[in-house]
């Protein structure tokens, strides 16, 4: 993998649009996303639409992961920070929409976890720090609001923010995920502990421990080539989820197609837990090349088809949304995360005017 090219704070605040503009900052060199308001107590989230939490965990026991410097993962949510301090509004062209003159949302900053974490991977220390993106997001959902956590490892960035919407939903939670991986093998090959929701078990450990969730009421998009186990992919048919490859996207199903098959994770629910897993855009869009590492794979998702997905998403609403595997180094691939939150915030807008 050749050297990042994503400029330092300094670069970034000479030559981006965020030159010259005054925002809040949530942890040096990190703004608030899209310059909302940072708060801290559970009390400001009150008559909140949507809430920003940042969950900046890697998870190795190494300098890298997946083949890439873990520093560069660990940035993920403060570079997401960075870039969408260079839009000037919430306004989206697009839809001739201001999004936050119709919602309210607010950064609430980052998870606080042991700083030691993301070099010793003790199953305890996860657990701990666990815990804490599910009280951040219990806050969020208590207040009303949806959380939307920018994460980049699991169980963190995945499996917590699940728990949380499980959690606070009385009856069946339907589940959206886009990835590359199906991330359903039954124990966590870094820790070896079956509590841990691990990098590649989390949706498998999501359905093992949560009795509200069920793979008939997932939708999953994007996994294609030889990577997983037959297995673990017919027993998930088998259990009733609606699987689309990215090569049933290409070979006729189109965005089209994917945005009526969303409806199924909303069919029969009462909540929907809403997972991007960006290594989905590997060889494609924002994430071509070997930006990814041993995560990238041909046939990725578009950035368009991710962002036109995320917005659907919105118009129909959501429980709890999360982030993981950011493509690392690339400015572009970091805007991508702010219009896929933004164009899912227009839809949600979109919806509340319309009710």
């Amino acid at each position: 993998m050749s050297a990042t090219t994503y400029p330092d704070w300094e670069e970034f605040m000479r030559t981006s649009f965020a030159a010259g503009k005054d925002f809040p900052m949530i942890a040096p060199e990190t703004p608030s996303f899209m310059c909302l308001p940072h708060v801290t107590t559970a009390a400001e989230l009150e008559g909140c639409d949507a809430v920003i939490i940042g969950a900046p965990y890697v998870a190795t026991t190494s300098d890298q992961y997946a083949g890439v410097d873990k520093n560069e993962w660990v940035a993920g949510p403060k570079r997401v920070r960075q870039q969408s301090a260079r839009y000037r509004s919430g306004y989206i062209q697009d839809f001739d929409l201001d999004v936050f003159e119709h919602l309210k949302i607010v950064d609430y900053g980052d998870a606080k976890f042991a700083p030691e974490l993301n070099d010793d991977q003790s199953p305890d220390l996860i657990l701990e720090a666990q815990a804490v993106v599910e009280a951040m997001c219990a806050d969020a959902i208590n207040a009303g609001a949806v959380p939307i956590v920018i994460g980049q490892n699991s169980p963190l960035g995945s499996y917590a923010i699940a728990k949380a919407v499980a959690d606070h939903t009385t009856g069946a939670v339907g589940c959206i995920s886009l990835d590359t991986h199906w991330d359903a093998a039954h124990l966590d090959m870094m820790t070896g502990d079956p509590r841990i929701a691990g990098s590649g078990s989390w949706k498998h450990k999501m359905y093992e421990f949560l009795d509200n969730m069920h793979p008939r009421h997932l939708v999953e998009i994007g996994e294609r080539g030889m990577l997983e186990r037959k297995e673990i992919v017919r027993r998930y048919l088998n259990d009733g989820a609606r699987f689309i490859s990215s090569w049933e996207v290409r070979s006729g199903l189109g965005i089209e197609g994917i945005v009526e098959a969303l409806d199924l994770a909303y069919d029969g629910t009462e909540g929907v837990y809403v997972h991007f897993d960006m290594d989905v855009l590997g060889g494609a869009g924002a994430a071509s090349g070997d930006i990814l590492g041993e995560l990238a794979e041909p046939i990725g998702l578009t950035d368009y088809e991710v962002i036109r997905i995320a917005h659907e998403i919105g118009r129909r609403g959501l429980s709890g949304m999360s982030f993981i595997c950011i493509p690392p180094g690339s400015a572009v691939a970091y805007r991508t995360i702010v219009y896929v939150i933004m164009y899912l915030l227009a839809g949600l807008a979109m919806r509340k005017t319309e009710k």
